[in-house]
This record gives structure tokens, sequence and C-alpha cells, in this order.
């Protein structure tokens, strides 16, 4: 028996349409299995997205609060403690944006920012969108160099 051809028994399932409002002796026949009157029963009808029949609808019912800052730029955030792991791990000198997309760190649409959490302990050169003040004073205070590239 193989379980990926099973079907079932010949003549259970059918699979005509209902063909309503084709006289009484159908069954269906008449208001065409939909009750009597309302918006229901009535051609062209179609539920609006969130009507609840009537009743406040759920996002008339909950508050707004808050707003969305249409100008806001998302960073992908990148700590110290991460440069330099992957400094002592790679043996390198420079970081840019290729590399940390290479390394899993970030996204080819993301926008870089280093972040001062942790400690450099290498001088390296670091290119990329943005650097918080803690990061970039950590990163010259070790004789490297933070280049911010445009926000392109």
């Amino acid at each position: 028996m193989n379980l990926s051809k099973l079907t079932p028994a010949e003549g259970s399932v059918k699979n005509a349409k209902k063909r309503l409002g084709r006289g009484q002796g159908s069954g269906k026949g008449g208001t065409s299995t939909k009750g009597h009157n309302g918006a229901q029963s009535r051609s062209g009808y179609s539920a609006k997205r969130g009507f609840e029949g009537g009743q406040m609808p759920l996002q008339r019912r909950v508050p707004k609060f808050g707003f969305k800052n249409i100008n806001r730029i998302e960073y992908r955030g990148v700590n110290l403690d991460v440069i330099q792991a992957l400094v002592e791990e790679n043996k390198i000198e420079t970081i840019d944006i290729a590399f940390l997309i290479s390394k899993g760190l970030a996204h080819k649409n993301d926008k870089i920012k280093i972040l001062g959490r942790g400690e450099l302990k290498s001088k390296v050169e670091i290119k990329v969108h943005a650097f918080s003040a803690t990061a970039k004073s950590a990163i010259e205070a070790q004789g490297g160099t933070a280049v911010s590239i445009e926000k392109a």
C-alpha cells in the first residue's frame, strides 16, 4: 500500500457545484440558500473589511497613540567588542561595509553604525555610515580612523 496514492472511494465525493435558484424542485430555489431579507441576500453584497455587524469595530475601539517619524534612519548597530573580536580573528586593519556583510553582521541594504560597548585594543580603520561619539573617540584613542561614508 502506497500512502501517496490513496483516493476516496468511487462516488463518495461530489465535485458538482451547487446550482442555486433553479426552481423549488432543486431544494435550492426561492431564496437560493441566502435566507430572507438583509444585505447578505442582495446581489453585489460584499462584507467590508473590519465590519462587525454594526458593532464598533476593533480598529475604532482601540485608542491611537504615538507617531512614526518618516525621516528616521534605521541603523544596524555593531559594537566595539565585536570589532575587536573580528580584528583578532581575521588579523585585519581595515573594516568596511562589504567585510561586515560577508561576516553576517549586516545585510546589503543596511546602514551600519558603530556603537561604543566593549573595549577596542587594536589600531583599526573603519569605514561605515555612522559612529556613536564614544565609539569614535575609542577608535581614535587607539590611533585608528573612523571614516563616515555618505548615507546614499
